[in-house]
This record gives C-alpha cells, structure tokens and sequence, in this order.
C-alpha cells in the first residue's frame, strides 16, 4: 500500500537522500523529547504496543502469510525462511518482551560511583540514552518489536531498515508501534520504519553522522562486512556465531548428550546454535556414537577430524564426511556441525579461541576448576558452564529483548538490552568552587 507510493516517490538517488534526511531529521527531534520522557511514558507506551500486537494478531499473521509467500516464490533459503515465519507463539513472545522490558528498571537518569575529591566537588556518572540508533536487519519481524521497545525504554529514538522480505509484517508492526506511542503521548517518529526497500536508503542511513548515534546491523555475514566497512558511524556488531559445545573427560553424559541436542537441533537458523563440537579424547570412544545417533536421527550430517570419522564409522554411521580446516571456523546456519577430538581442556580452548567468532561457547563438565578456567580463558562473549548455547539471548537473559549480540569489545558486548543502548558522562556538584 504506502509501500508502493513511497517507492514511486523516491525512485532516484536524490530522492532517496531527500527522504532519508527527513527521516534523520526527526529522529533527532524525537531522541530528544525521549531523552527527557519519564518512566511511566515510557512504560504506558510499551504496554500499550503490548495490547495492540495480542489484538492484532490475525493482521499481523496474515502479513507475514504474504511475505512468506513472496519469500518462497523467489527461492529464499531454508534458514531464511525460519527466520521470516512467525506464529501466534511468536506474536505472544513479541508482547511478552514488551512487557518484560516495561517491568525493568529504567536506566536513564541513574546516577553511580560518587566520590569527594579533595577540592570539595563531588564527581559522579549518569545515565543516559545514546540518542538515535539505526538498525537494519533481515528476516526477522520480531527484530521491529525488540528494537522499538527497548529504544523506548532507553530514551532513544529509533530509525528501522528492515528487509525487503519482511516488508507487510514490519509494516503492520509499525503501525502498533506508532498506536502505542500516541496513545502514551510521545512522538510517532520516536521509531521510524523505512518504507522503501531502495538499497540506496541503506547507503544513506549508514553515513548520515549528524543524525544517527549509532548503527546495529543484523543479519548475514555480508550484510554485516559491508555495513562495518561503509558505514561512518559507530557500529555494534557480530559477524557470525561459530559456537561451540565442549565435552570434557568429566562431563556428566547425559547432560552432554541433552546440551548438545538443545544447542544444535532446537533451531538451525540462529546465531546462538551450536556448530563446532569438542570432545575430550578419553570419553570420545563411549560418547562418539551415541552422540552421532542422536545427531543423525535429527538429520544433522557430521563433519569431523580424522579420529572422529575413525571412531563414529566403527560405531556403524557411515555418512559422516572428513572435516576441512574451513569447517572448523563456519558457520552453518543449517543441519551440519563439525567435530573435532582434542586431547583434553588446553587443546579445546586452543581450538576454540582460533576458530570461534567469539560468539558463545559452552563447556560440559563436573569438574569445577576446569569449568572456572573455560569461563576465564575463552575469549568470547558468553561463556556457559553445563548449559546450551541457545541461552545466549537477550530474553533468556532477563533483558526483555536483544537490539543485538556484540562480539566487540568496546562499548557493548554479548547480548544488547537496556544498558547496551546508554551511555555514561561525567556530572560534578560544587557548592562554589574554583580551580586553584
């Protein structure tokens, strides 16, 4: 609908700068009225998002029935399409996280570590929101719901790419968002929707500094290389999840056996999904085969090191495939995994700290020590002692959502919420002091 007279509006280069301008322009007019809304604004905005999105779910199922439609027609990959199709559970999770975020301590305005100095002024930091956050994403339409909330929620203003292929959805979602937010009282434009799938809009969001804070991109690795190396603007990112599950010589099997299945075959399309399997030598002859029975009954083909094609073909499989060094670093995105033998907790993280995306990895084991060295020396950002890999989310973190996961270090790292969106400055109280 709109859709189409935006396109035909801006279908030349200037046109799409003209209008993404405008966009950045009151975005920055809304970041700061959200600086300085309150908490039950705020609050009363999200639950009122919430309200809609139950209310409307048939719209909102029917809009993604056309863009999975659409999807399907033009050969969208597997892992793709996951990612795109949403169901009532999913539209229940929307307004859950929604409410979620709603029930969480507002971080805007909090002030911390207060110290006297001694010329009598008292140092301390606040809170505050970073001010207009631009995210582009593909598939995903509950990346709309996320990002808007807890834009919301942290004082900013959000401008919002979505993919081509989510368009109706994010569409119909948007249109909640804005409901939402004048129902509360707070600016539309507080969070805006790109509403043209022109690539140029990409292009422009991602250098326009006077206007955007910051860039979130989710998606494909590709998507990701190209928005870190064009975009002008600070980028919170993570590439890919190469995650891996670790089976140490004192693992508890059935534990392992739980963990592994959870963090590989729960979903094969996310970035918090298994893809690298570790396997301590002395448990590899006993483990080896079951684990491969309960990979293959899921139609997981295993791609291993030598040692392990050696032991899980004695077992009886014969499908599984020799591993090549590339295999080690991917990141599949569907229903393979690679499977190396070490020799024990030095060489896995060894192996995990050269071939991991610094994503999420996890460690079996009943062997305190051992588990507090894997939380210590693996260099990723989250680490997990008996426990899947798919935790590492946002939602399962407590954070109500995620606008992202961060692999960097600075700024923002693992899963982005509320915090993940503010800044700290500097505040000085005096009662009348001079610089000597």
């Amino acid at each position: 609908m709109f859709l189409y007279s935006i396109d035909k509006k801006y279908n030349l280069t200037m046109n799409i700068q003209i209008y993404m301008h405008n966009i950045g322009i009151e975005a920055r007019k809304a970041s700061r009225t959200m600086a300085s809304a309150d908490t039950i604004q705020k609050n009363n905005a999200l639950n009122a998002i919430a309200k809609a999105i139950l209310r409307e779910k048939d719209v909102l199922l029917a809009a993604n029935k056309l863009d999975l439609d659409a999807a399907c027609a033009n050969g969208l990959e597997p892992a793709m399409l996951d990612r795109l199709a949403i169901s009532e559970k999913t539209i229940a999770s929307m307004a859950e996280g929604l409410m979620q975020i709603a029930n969480l301590a507002d971080p805007i305005g909090e002030m911390t570590d207060f110290k006297y100095m001694p010329s009598g002024i008292q140092i301390g930091k606040m809170r505050v929101p970073l001010g207009v956050i631009g995210i582009i994403y593909e598939a995903r339409p509950n990346v709309t719901v996320d990002a808007a909330g807890l834009c919301i929620k942290s004082g900013n203003a959000a401008i919002l790419r979505g993919g081509s292929e989510a368009i109706h959805c994010n569409q119909a979602l948007a249109k909640l968002v804005h409901e939402g937010l004048k129902e509360a009282g707070l600016p539309t434009t507080a969070v805006q929707v790109v509403e043209t799938t022109d690539r140029a809009a990409v292009g422009e969001l991602i250098t326009m500094k006077q206007y955007v804070d910051v860039i979130v991109p989710r998606g494909g690795k590709g998507l990701i290389e190209r928005i870190s190396n064009d975009a002008r603007i600070p980028v919170i990112k993570h590439l890919d999840g190469n995650c891996h599950v670790y089976i140490d010589d004192d693992a508890d099997f059935d534990k392992a056996l739980r963990i592994l299945e959870n963090s590989k075959t729960q979903r094969l399309g996310t970035c918090n999904t298994a893809e690298s399997l570790l396997i301590a030598r002395s448990v590899a002859k006993e483990m080896l085969p079951k684990l491969a029975d309960m990979l293959t009954s899921h139609g997981i083909e295993i791609r291993g090191c030598a040692e392990t094609c050696a032991l899980v073909k004695q077992a009886g499989f014969t499908d599984v495939k020799l591993a090549t060094e590339e295999d080690f670093y991917t990141e599949y995105l569907a229903a393979i995994i690679s499977c190396k033998v070490v020799s024990g907790l030095d060489e896995a993280i060894a192996h995990i700290n050269q071939h991991s995306s610094q994503h999420t990895e996890a460690i079996v084991t009943e062997n305190y020590t051992k588990a507090r060295r894997f939380l210590r020396e693996i260099d990723s950002s989250s680490v997990m002692v008996n426990a899947s890999t798919r935790f590492a989310d946002g939602f399962e973190y407590g954070l109500g959502a995620e606008i992202g996961i961060s692999t960097d270090k600075l700024h923002a790292r693992g899963p982005v919420g509320l915090e993940g969106l503010t800044s700290l400055k500097y505040i000085v109280l005096g009662d009348g002091q001079v610089r000597a």
